[in-house]
């Protein structure tokens, strides 16, 4: 009888003891099966790759922010750096701050290496914009005085944009062959013996009162409500080599996620975005 009894309580730890151990063994693959799941998690959070790209008001800025949620696809979070001028994104993308930057031409950049011994570079062509010559006095360039004053930006690079704008419409002739390195000095011919005031690039829209006429491209144009289709008295004809550029320094211009930016860049969703909402611009790509 005491054997009998001794026997029954022997399986009935077993059981027991296997029934501890399943259940030991089921928590710890629930706890393993969670900390896959968060690992996996933290893996796909780690996959977005951080682009930092400087650039300046619209249009520039407005393009980066279309092409944002398209590069979340691609494992990219662009992080946009507004600037308030037009030096700040080139130093920042020299001094390695940002990864690229969006709001100058090849010349500009071309200036800035030159001047400070970077090594920017051109990645994607993406727009050009209409460069033009707006006037508040006169409606038509045939009105403009003797001794008109021409506001100009005042780096070299756009000196010589407005003086190429101003030639291509039979206002003033260049020394032959000066092209996009031309200067107030490459002037050979000058009949009404034009004036010009160079501006900081920013702030020539604010020459409208002042000046007779004053040369700006479309983002600086358009917040006075001016077009450069229909309220201009000179607009450029097709300068390739102006065409607004995404940039970044020769040592990270093959990085995949640049690479995928330029992609987006040139995408149809932009195409539409610069035949849609700025009229006064064409895509470059």
């Amino acid at each position: 009888m005491k054997k009998s009894l001794l026997l029954i309580l022997t399986a009935l730890f077993l059981v027991l003891a296997g029934c501890g151990q399943s259940a030991t063994t089921t928590s710890n693959n629930a706890a393993d099966a969670t900390d896959k799941t968060a690992t996996t998690e933290n893996t796909d959070s780690k996959e977005l790759t951080t682009l930092k790209v400087a650039s300046l008001p619209a249009p520039m800025d407005a393009i980066l922010l279309l092409v944002k949620p398209l590069l979340v696809e691609d494992g990219i979070n662009l992080e946009i750096v507004e600037m308030s001028d037009n030096i700040q994104p080139n130093d920042a993308l020299a001094n390695k701050e940002v990864d690229a930057n969006f709001f100058q031409h090849v010349p500009y950049a071309e200036a800035y290496n030159e001047a400070k011994g970077a090594n920017i570079v051109p990645v994607q062509p993406v727009y050009n914009a209409l460069y033009a010559g707006y006037s508040k006095k006169y409606k038509s360039v045939d009105e403009l005085p003797d001794n008109a004053i021409i506001a100009i930006p005042n780096d070299p690079p756009n000196i010589a944009h407005s003086l190429l704008l101003l030639e291509q419409n039979d206002m003033i002739e260049l020394k032959k062959g000066v092209g996009i390195k031309a200067t107030l000095q490459d002037i050979t011919s000058n009949p009404k013996n034009y004036q010009f005031k160079e501006v900081d690039l920013l702030t020539l829209n604010r020459m409208m009162d002042d000046a007779d006429l004053v040369t700006m491209y479309p983002a600086y144009a358009k917040p006075l409500g001016l077009s450069a289709k229909k309220d201009a008295l000179i607009v450029e004809k097709d300068m390739q080599a102006f065409a607004i550029t995404l940039m970044a320094r020769e040592d990270n211009k093959d990085d995949p996620a640049i690479q995928k930016l330029a992609e987006r860049m040139r995408g149809p969703e932009v195409k539409k975005f610069l035949e849609e909402e700025y009229t006064d611009t064409y895509p470059a790509f």
